[in-house]
């Protein structure tokens, strides 16, 4: 059984960089089994996917972040991590990592994905 899990401050500060950590277990990284992907939802708001990585470190984002977003993965940990720089309240939403078995590009539906996180809240607030 996979099993993610979230983590990273719940409250990061207008223009700073929000940095969240996924953990895997149940399965390794770099086995190419899955690829590893951030996905968001705002308030009010539907799911939005963020970006991917891929067992060889290859990385997709959405085009409509791309220029604030890096994902990496540390297979040293068997971790994905996600950073978005310059943030603002805007950004304020619950954070998912999310694995699939096929490469997902733009799409956060919720049966594509074959395991999620329980999502963790990020507020942007001064």
């Amino acid at each position: 059984q996979v099993q993610l899990q979230e983590s990273g401050p719940g409250l990061v500060k207008p223009g700073q960089t929000l940095s969240l950590t996924c953990t895997v277990s149940g399965a390794s990284i770099p086995s190419g089994d899955y690829y590893w992907a951030w996905i968001r939802q705002p308030p009010g708001k539907g799911l939005e996917w963020m970006g991917v990585v891929a067992y060889s470190g290859s990385t997709y984002y959405s085009p409509s972040l791309k220029i604030r977003t890096f994902i990496a993965r540390d297979t040293s940990k068997n971790q994905f991590t996600l950073q978005l720089i310059s943030v603002t309240p805007e950004d304020t939403a619950v954070y998912y990592c999310a694995a699939s078995k096929k490469l997902i590009l733009g799409a956060a539906s919720r049966n594509l994905y074959d395991y999620w996180g329980p999502g963790t809240q990020v507020t942007v607030s001064s």
